[in-house]
């Protein structure tokens, strides 16, 4: 069993303006391009499951197999629990973990998935080779991570470029790697997988009621969250900087031309089966 490392700190941490994003992800916006291979009888193991609502929609997939959601932070995996509790889900359980030292043995899931989880760890290389170990052969390991520098959005409010680059620098000084999309590929045969289907998609909000949740919740997190005092204690940026950045999310929010699209990419990889 390899040893564990520290993870990189989670840079958007448990904030309430985070958990509104985390909650409002299911399968069918956050993990299609995986749904297709699922089967009623497999075992899953979901990575950086959060508050289990990808999770849960996963169990319900595979109602005859089970799904065993970890992650880093034991508060939100007790949520994640909760989440699963009220949907009356029997085939599901959570733990805590390290994706870099998973404690499982050889060749046990069908399936491991990880949403924006590679972007925030110390060694997503490690991390993917500990998803391939635990993956039977045969069996498929599911990554999708955003790319922060390939995020567009219209009008420009000149704040939200400073977003974007404050939030990139703050991300590399805790330890991960912003865009992480356009590397998924590359990281997966650092490891050996050879049978990898990239693809991408996004998320794009638009609509007035888009545009007053995203630009809400990044105008709060940017001021209030875990990330807003990292940024501070780390010398990124001043709170009256912060402040700056939360008014141009909510100019952008406002302007009924508003547009913003967040890419995401993804890969999809078959372990080489035994011979």
């Amino acid at each position: 069993m390899p040893k564990a490392q520290e993870t990189a700190v989670y840079t958007h941490g448990h904030h309430a303006s985070v958990l509104r994003s985390h909650t409002w992800r299911t399968a069918a916006n956050s993990a299609a391009y995986l749904l297709g291979s699922l089967k009623p009888h497999m075992k899953v193991l979901d990575i950086g499951c959060g508050p289990g609502t990808i999770t849960a929609d996963l169990a319900e997939l595979v109602p005859e197999g089970h799904v065993t959601g970890v992650d880093h932070a034991p508060g939100i995996v007790a949520t994640a629990r909760a989440t699963a509790a009220e949907r009356g889900l029997a085939n599901v359980d959570f733990a805590v973990a390290d994706v870099h030292a998973l404690d499982y043995p050889d060749d046990t899931f069908c399936v491991v998935h990880a949403h924006q989880v590679l972007q925030h760890v110390g060694d997503p290389v490690q991390a993917l080779r500990e998803m391939r170990r635990v993956t039977a052969p045969g069996g498929l390991i599911a990554v999708r991570d955003s790319d922060y520098a390939a995020m567009t959005w219209y009008p420009q409010p000149p704040g939200l470029d400073d977003w974007l680059d404050l939030y990139r620098r703050v991300a590399r000084a805790n330890g991960g790697e912003p865009d992480a999309g356009r590397r998924l590929k590359s990281w997966a045969r650092a490891v050996g997988l050879t049978d990898i289907t990239a693809t991408s998609a996004t998320w794009t909000f638009s609509t007035p009621e888009e545009r007053a949740w995203w630009s809400g919740l990044w105008a709060e997190r940017t001021v209030a969250s875990a990330y807003a005092k990292l940024a501070v204690e780390g010398g990124h940026a001043t709170a009256e900087e912060l402040a700056a950045v939360a008014d141009a999310w909510r100019t952008w929010g406002a302007s009924e031309d508003g547009w913003f699209a967040v890419l995401h990419a993804e890969i999809l990889c078959r372990k080489e089966p035994k011979e």
